[in-house]
């Protein structure tokens, strides 16, 4: 069976950049080769993906021949206008028989990509113009924060415990997952990791002895991360369930096994969340993400340092952690406005 998670998901990720280099311009090769080196194959894989994107659209509205024939002096009749009717195009769109649609966020990670490509043929004087650093970047716009309140915290976790409000039928799938689902629920909620940390942890990566967990972050570094001893009861509850699946192979190093006896998947892990959120608390749209916003919001609430926080989620960067818990960043200006005082208190 296979038990490293992130080599199997990688070795797809390159199969599939591959396969998509097939089909686009041959300078694309040159340009994905040029960025192994410091890009993750999922970053390349979402260069590759937008790119084809770009193509199919100029192959057809504007040259009219299949995006693999598209040569450097095809490149340099692209003109600024034409990328921004792409970015238009984008809007609503459809690509191989399926419809497509990208808000402010997608269209901008699309022209990121364009730019990318640009840029390095310009730099590489396999161009002579960069039309594509003219184009101006959407417009983004802060999305409200979602993050579920300290008392839903708990009434997430009694959901998966009881599934008391969940239909006849997710009750009866829930006596079979129940302590998989807590001991998920309660890592994401006490620990702030990732989705993909989650499903790539192995049973090993864990040491009761000090009630810590090896993840992989982006990028691949591995961190320790520490746990409650609360955490550890969920999850020693699991592993006893895990232990006597019957049709579990033995050579199978996933911490978390779906109910196909392998490793559990990231679209299963948000499914899951999502059952039981919306169980709770129908009107907000809560993903692993969100719980990991709830988790860094409580943090910074508990600590009053943003440093620790930046630190336990992985941000390199303190402004990252910032922008993505607007709680955080409201609660430090509440902090600042009673710092200072205009009168001494003595003369009161």
């Amino acid at each position: 069976m296979k038990d490293n998670y992130y080599i199997e998901r990688d070795r797809a990720n390159v199969d599939k950049i591959s396969q998509i280099l097939r089909e686009l311009p041959l300078f694309c090769i040159d340009f994905i080769y040029e960025i192994e080196n410091y890009t993750t194959s999922l970053t390349r894989l979402g260069y590759v993906l937008d790119l084809r994107i770009f193509f199919d659209f100029i192959s057809k509205y504007k040259f009219g021949i299949p995006m693999k024939k598209i040569s450097y002096n095809h490149l340099e009749k692209i003109t600024s206008s034409d990328i921004v009717s792409f970015l238009s195009y984008l809007s609503y769109y459809t690509y191989n028989g399926r419809n497509f649609k990208n808000g402010e966020r997608g269209k901008a990670r699309k022209l990121a990509s364009i730019r990318s490509l640009f840029k390095f043929l310009f730099n590489n004087d396999r161009i002579k113009f960069d039309v594509a650093s003219k184009v101006s970047t959407p417009k983004i716009h802060e999305k409200n924060i979602v993050r579920l309140d300290l008392d839903e915290v708990e009434k997430i976790l009694e959901q998966a415990e009881s599934a008391s409000s969940l239909s006849q039928w997710q009750q009866i799938y829930n006596k079979n997952t129940r302590e998989r689902d807590v001991a998920i629920l309660s890592l994401f909620l006490a620990t702030g990791i990732r989705v993909s940390e989650l499903v790539g942890m192995n049973f090993n990566d864990i040491d009761f002895e000090t009630n810590s967990f090896v993840i992989t972050r982006k990028g691949g570094n591995k961190t320790v991360l520490y746990f409650s001893g609360e955490i550890k009861d969920a999850l020693l509850k699991w592993l006893k369930v895990r232990e006597n699946l019957k049709k579990l192979s033995q050579n199978e190093k996933a911490l978390f096994i779906s109910l196909q006896n392998r490793r559990i998947s990231v679209r299963a892990v948000e499914n899951l969340v999502k059952k039981y959120a919306k169980a709770i608390s129908p009107l907000k749209n809560i993903s692993p993400h969100k719980l990991r916003s709830t988790y860094g919001t409580n943090l910074y609430r508990a600590t009053k340092d943003i440093y620790i926080v930046a630190d336990v989620l992985g941000h390199r960067d303190v402004n990252t952690t910032k922008k993505h818990y607007a709680a955080i960043s409201e609660d430090i200006r509440k902090d600042a406005a009673t710092k200072i005082s205009l009168r001494n208190p003595k003369n009161k």
